[in-house]
């Protein structure tokens, strides 16, 4: 295992060697994160995730537990502001890394949900923003290892001085901004 773990990171660490990878997971940061701010004002708003009500459609349907999901109020809140807490720590760079961890928990059961109740269209878009977010953790590994190992070594800073400029966390703040002022101005 630890033989797995070396090798695994010294791919990683040549991965964010590579500017192109640096520039594909600073976007895939924007684009996760930009997903869940934008899906979480529905919720927030407690407007519906589906145009027509869930209520009639057969238990099985994927829309049966979106709209009892709906109607809870609370849950659909707690799950909004859980969207968008994760989303915009992600599109902030600085703290994507929590965002990530914040993601994880909140992406696995939306895909736990979409597989079970065969929903082939979200299930697709949920698996890849799963697999995506994955990603992410995998990429802050060097972090997260102090979590998850007994003995994970001393930490190495792998951040490249591409990645930490403050260039990214500005576009972050601004398109978290600009995303949370149009779907509120677009639900109206």
């Amino acid at each position: 295992m630890t033989i797995f773990i070396e090798k695994m990171e010294k791919i990683i660490f040549r991965l964010k060697c590579i500017k192109s990878f640096q520039v594909f997971t600073i976007f895939v940061r924007y684009l996760l994160g930009i997903a869940f701010v934008w899906a979480s004002i529905l919720k927030i708003k407690g407007i519906r995730f589906e145009p027509q009500s869930g209520e009639d459609t057969p238990f099985g349907s994927l829309s049966h537990p979106l709209e009892a999901m709906y109607r809870s109020g609370f849950y659909c809140d707690f799950i909004g502001w859980g969207q968008l807490i994760a989303g915009l720590l992600i599109v902030s760079q600085i703290f994507s890394t929590l965002g990530a961890v914040v993601y994880f928990p909140i992406m696995l059961s939306i895909f736990v949900l979409t597989t079970a109740f065969e929903g082939p269209i979200f299930l697709k878009m949920t698996s890849s923003m799963l697999l995506t977010n994955v990603y992410l953790l995998l990429w802050d590994w060097n972090k997260l290892k102090f979590i998850i190992l007994n003995n994970p070594g001393p930490y190495t800073d792998q951040n490249m001085d591409f990645s930490r400029k403050k260039i990214w966390t500005h576009i972050g703040v601004v398109m978290g901004a600009v995303v949370i002022i149009f779907r509120i101005i677009s639900t109206r």
